[in-house]
């Protein structure tokens, strides 16, 4: 599967309705950001089963500074439509092949549960 290009027309209905979905922000003037670039789209080819997706920061101002890019390339990745991973920098294939398989045995209930909790100490921290 290629990777697609993510725009602000089209981001959130991927984020909510694809199973996985990785997102690459990056530059065409970052090094690291070109390097990294092959690595990604391998494993675009490997993993159908997970939506690839590439932000470039230098048209989607807006969408990058709405994620919070402050460093690129950083890779992103939702499940579920719940963010669970973000770091910068560029991963070797190993790294990304790890990243990849950590995401797809997270026990998105226990998740879910852990989101519950975390925003149940936040209401009571506000109340309290």
């Amino acid at each position: 599967m290629a990777t697609i290009e993510l725009t602000n027309d089209n981001f959130t209905s991927h984020v909510e309705s694809d199973d996985i979905l990785l997102v690459d922000f990056w530059a065409s003037w970052c090094g690291p950001c070109q390097q990294f670039a092959p690595t990604y789209e391998a494993a675009s080819e490997v993993h159908t089963d997970v939506t690839f997706g590439s932000i470039n920061t230098e048209e989607q101002h807006e969408l990058s500074a709405a994620a919070g890019i402050q460093s690129i390339p950083t890779l992103m990745a939702f499940r579920e439509g719940i963010l669970v991973f973000a770091q910068p920098g560029a991963l070797p294939p190993a790294g990304l092949e790890q990243v990849i398989a950590g995401i797809k045995g997270l026990d998105m209930i226990d998740v879910r549960r852990q989101i519950a909790a975390a925003e149940g100490e936040e209401q009571d921290g506000a109340t309290g």
